[in-house]
């Protein structure tokens, strides 16, 4: 197994599949990566384990249950820095993470920030330390 692999959570489960239930139900009912899964250029194995990075980031909130932005952003940025390591692993599959990748990334984010009660989240913070 590869370390990106390792860090991106190679869990044995299903492909986009959580460890915990997500009990929000908005987060819950969610595509996740949904125009990326739609283009044929974003290797669905790959998007698989970018889903999988925004799911945990749902477990993270509930279980962390952030109180302000500062506190949201720590987790945001952690699941970006699992991104950064994504993006090897794009590149090897011929594909990267582009202006379209990164825009519904950010959203998908956002839109978590959003599901969380965090409306006023600043979508640039939230993926403050993504190097794509």
């Amino acid at each position: 197994m590869s370390v990106v692999s390792w860090m991106i959570g190679a869990s044995g489960l299903p492909p986009g599949r959580s460890a915990m239930p997500i009990t929000n139900q908005r987060a819950a009912a969610h595509a996740f990566l949904g125009e990326l899964y739609a283009d044929t250029y974003f290797p669905d194995h790959v998007l698989d384990r970018g889903r999988a990075i925004l799911l945990r980031l749902c477990e993270r909130i509930e279980a962390e249950r952030p109180v302000d932005l500062a506190a949201l952003y720590v987790l945001t940025r952690a699941a970006t820095e699992e991104f950064n390591l994504l993006e090897a692993e794009f590149e090897a599959a011929g594909s990267e993470i582009e202006t379209v990748a990164r825009e519904e990334i950010g959203a998908d984010f956002w839109f978590v920030a959003s599901a969380y009660g965090f409306p006023d989240a600043d979508m640039e913070e939230l993926i403050a330390t993504r190097d794509w």
